[in-house]
């Protein structure tokens, strides 16, 4: 009896001397504040250099440091906190609720950054001051949400993706740090800070430990190439980022973690942002309902070659939007029924269902309403959406392709014809141009010149920073929440003396900063939809790269004051320009090589 309860009175001191001793484990939320209180701490370190007048350089150094602490909570504050993460490293471009016909100014690192470089002014200090105050406060927010916020594994593995995909498409393009070019060593430290939470949820993984060596080979890789123009992303992304990707992916495997469960662009399945079906196209349909079938698609087809769409039963959406042509019609600008040019150009189709807007000046937010815009317009089909509706209930043919594509409704509805026209359009994205293949591992789809191309698409001639990788057209990843327009100063005729009187997207929203804004268009199959610009101005690929090779409008001379392109030279050579244009030409998809 006394051996019993000796041996019980070791086992417990045992037990409570192992609970004593033993560290409590850190949680991915208690990081998250340390680091945060660390990018405050160097904030204010930024506080007194400015107010102590410090040197430029030092200034410009402190900066530098900041960017590096906020780079290490990026993954979680642009994931779960997206409207502060946009006032903290958002461009330095007023924010707009177009509703509302409001706009907000911009806060943050981009916003200061001009302030500083390339030539910091003493008179420019109560700015600086004001902007670190506001900058304060945000992390303090930021703290306030954390603290109470769950974050779980799911959303962590998650962030934690999307994160490599925004260092993919908005870190090493320049896009948040376009005048200092501090890009590199930022994109190492976002990259490195991956595999520190994962750590927390199983240290002892194989995965992890492969991430780990990856995470760390692509931050030395930007300690050692941090020359911005000069960086090969090409071998950057194939290399390290799309295989840290799938190692994130083999660990939430390991791990049995499943996916976050909501409606997405990106599709959650997926191991790299180059994956063939790596985007869902009913991320941006209005309901369930609405939702992409085979079935409509097929129907929409049918409807998206039907002249009697239009009040002469002479003209159908393919009228203008030739498939040969990559769904455009070759044409400067596009014909009235009368035959008198219209205003703008003939977009493309394809792709178009991947954005949050469609038409030139971004009119409508969606594939539905545009087809209905086009179809009762008097002067491209003039047609009646009542008269079509009518037309098809008494359709037999017709009646039984509704039926296969809309089984809970008894007869057509008028809904369904646009939904169905839409789904076509939703149905013409590829994803398989020589690009593609490049970036799904065959080394040989690109020359040395293409890959030179992409690198200076992605770097030195800024085009990636609107163009975003890999839909290369406005629609801002990795969230795909919003479409972006832009104020470029396009000409109004080839000679290049005049602006293009096209107001664009203030025709129907009044506000200063909108006028001669447009939608950026996709670069996929660019090298088949030429002519170029809302007004067709530029017959090739090369006037384009020209244009703005010379600062856009503003380049020309143009007074374009709310000119959202960097007006400064690319100072691309001839050489460069060929190799802009060779890339452009990869992204064209297979069925138009």
């Amino acid at each position: 009896m006394k051996l019993k309860y000796f041996s019980f009175l070791f086992l417990a001191c045992l037990f409570f001397s192992c609970q004593k001793n033993e560290t409590p484990k850190t949680t991915i939320k208690q990081n998250l504040l340390v680091d945060l209180t660390k990018l405050n701490n160097e904030i204010v370190q930024f506080q007194k250099l400015v107010t102590n007048n410090a040197s430029p350089k030092e200034i410009v150094n402190q900066f530098k440091k900041s960017r590096l602490a906020y780079k290490k909570t990026e993954w979680a504050i642009e994931y779960f906190v997206p409207e502060t993460a946009r006032f903290m490293n958002g461009p330095a471009l007023d924010e707009m609720e177009l509703e509302e016909n409001r706009s907000f100014e911009p806060h943050g690192f981009q916003v200061i950054e001009e302030m500083i470089y390339p030539e910091y002014k003493i008179e420019d200090k109560e700015n600086v001051i004001r902007e670190l105050n506001i900058f304060q406060s945000n992390i303090k927010q930021l703290k306030s949400t954390f603290e109470v916020i769950t974050i779980s594994d799911d959303y962590v593995l998650d962030a934690l993706e999307q994160n490599v995909f925004r260092v993919i498409s908005l870190g090493i393009t320049g896009f948040d740090s376009p005048i200092l070019q501090s890009s590199i060593q930022e994109a190492g430290e976002s990259i490195i800070s991956v595999s520190e939470p994962l750590e927390i949820i199983n240290s002892n993984t194989k995965s992890l430990a492969e991430l780990k060596k990856l995470t760390a080979e692509a931050q030395k890789y930007c300690k050692d190439h941090d020359n911005f123009n000069a960086f090969d992303r090409a071998f950057f992304i194939t290399e390290f980022l799309n295989p840290i990707s799938r190692k994130i992916k083999a660990f939430q495997k390991e791990e049995n973690i499943k996916n976050v469960k909501k409606t997405s662009p990106l599709k959650p399945e997926i191991e790299t942002f180059f994956d063939k079906d790596a985007f869902d196209v009913n991320a941006f349909v209005l309901s369930k309902d609405y939702n992409f079938t085979a079935d409509k698609a097929k129907l929409g087809e049918k409807l998206f070659y039907d002249t009697s769409l239009s009040k002469n039963n002479d003209r159908s959406c393919a009228s203008c939007h030739h498939p040969e042509k990559a769904f455009t019609d070759g044409l400067k600008t596009n014909v009235s029924l009368t035959g008198s040019n219209l205003a703008r150009n003939t977009p493309t189709l394809t792709y178009a269902s991947l954005q949050n807007a469609q038409f030139w000046d971004m009119r409508q937010l969606d594939l539905e309403k545009q087809s209905v815009d086009v179809i009762q317009n008097k002067d491209e089909m003039h047609g009646s959406m009542d008269d079509i509706h009518a037309k098809i209930l008494l359709n037999a043919a017709y009646i039984s392709l509704f039926k296969k594509a809309y089984p809970k409704t008894a007869k057509p509805e008028a809904w369904q014809i646009q939904n169905a026209i839409a789904s076509y359009v939703r149905s013409l994205n590829s994803f398989d141009s020589r690009f593609d293949d490049y970036m799904r591992g065959n080394k040989n789809a690109l020359n040395n010149q293409e890959i030179e191309g992409m690198n200076l698409f992605m770097g030195k001639a800024k085009c990636a920073t609107c163009h975003f990788t890999p839909l290369f057209n406005g629609t801002v990843p990795p969230g795909y929440s919003k479409s972006e327009h832009e104020v470029i100063g396009t000409p109004q005729d080839a000679s290049g003396k005049k602006l293009s009187p096209d107001q664009g997207r203030y025709l129907y929203n009044k506000m200063p900063q909108l006028v001669g804004a447009f939608k950026t268009p996709t670069v996929r199959n660019a090298a088949v939809t030429a002519p170029y610009m809302h007004n067709g101005v530029f017959k090739t690929l090369e006037e384009v790269v020209d244009f703005y090779n010379k600062g856009g409008g503003q380049g020309l001379g143009y007074e374009v004051e709310n000119q959202t392109l960097p007006f400064d030279e690319l100072k691309l050579v001839k050489n460069e320009e060929k190799a802009l244009v060779a890339f452009m030409k990869t992204l064209t998809d297979k069925r138009y090589q």
